[in-house]
């Protein structure tokens, strides 16, 4: 029972905005933002950002391999840590969060080549005080990830609860790589009842 209760008030405190990850988000966004290294926030904290309410314990952040070369000459062994020697994920020490690293030009899913790479951060907009992965980024990733790899099924899940809760058009289809348009429009559809002009 313990861990339930654990769990019900660390999602608590997730939905107060006051959890361990989201300290260590708003921390990391003002190192990028103070370094001026260009950045994204992907994951599931980007997915609340644009409306899809869902807790998690870590933190995606897509960047180039020079803004992480940047990054981890300044701020290792500074309130970062690598997860293990060399290895592109970090830790922050002082809230004991995991931070993915997505690089640009990196595959999503089964990490080999395919139509869909993850973008230069360049693409990113403001939201609140950090600059997230627009919608139709997540989308893309999270289709051309789930499509590719059976053990990513969880993403063509949030591609359902983006769609319900963004409300997100048919016509989103358009703008996505050929390679999952009819996915998306396959969940789409399967989404249930859409205000669809």
């Amino acid at each position: 029972m313990r861990g339930f209760h654990d769990g019900v008030a660390f999602a608590e405190r997730f939905f107060m905005g006051d959890a361990e990850v989201q300290k260590a988000l708003r921390k990391v966004c003002a190192a990028l933002e103070e370094d001026g290294i260009p950045y994204a926030v992907a994951g599931a904290m980007a997915l609340n950002a644009h409306g899809y309410r869902r807790v998690t314990t870590d933190v995606d952040l897509l960047l180039t391999a020079e803004g992480l070369a940047a990054f981890k000459a300044k701020h290792l062994g500074r309130g970062w840590v690598e997860r293990f020697p060399g290895s592109k994920g970090l830790r922050d020490t002082e809230h004991g969060v995991r931070i993915d690293v997505l690089l640009t030009g990196d595959y999503p899913g089964d990490g080999r080549p395919k139509a869909v790479a993850f973008p230069a951060p360049s693409v990113a907009q403001r939201a609140g005080a950090c600059m997230v992965l627009p919608v139709r980024h997540m989308v893309e990733l999270k289709l051309a990830s789930g499509l590719s790899n059976p053990d990513r099924m969880k993403d063509l899940a949030d591609v359902q609860e983006l769609i319900r809760h963004a409300r997100l058009p048919l016509a989103l289809s358009d703008a996505l790589d050929p390679s999952v348009r009819a996915e998306y429009t396959r969940i789409w559809h399967a989404t249930g009842p859409q205000d669809e002009d």
